[in-house]
């Protein structure tokens, strides 16, 4: 019985796979603090063109 146990693989499965999603979301954490500059500074671009917009056709 103990020797079965030893030597099932299934549970290695389970841990590779939570070492993959380990991985990936370290991998998005680390992208999200790099660009986090870029996001805020498209967002603001966004909201700045669309305020120009909305003054634009309330001039019209």
């Amino acid at each position: 019985m103990f020797k079965n146990y030893i030597t099932e693989e299934a549970g290695a499965s389970a841990a590779e796979y939570a070492l993959i999603l380990a991985i990936v979301g370290a991998v998005i954490a680390t992208a999200t603090l790099a660009l986090r500059g870029e996001i805020v500074t498209a967002i603001n671009n966004a909201k700045n063109n669309v305020a120009t917009a909305n003054a634009n056709n309330a001039s019209i």
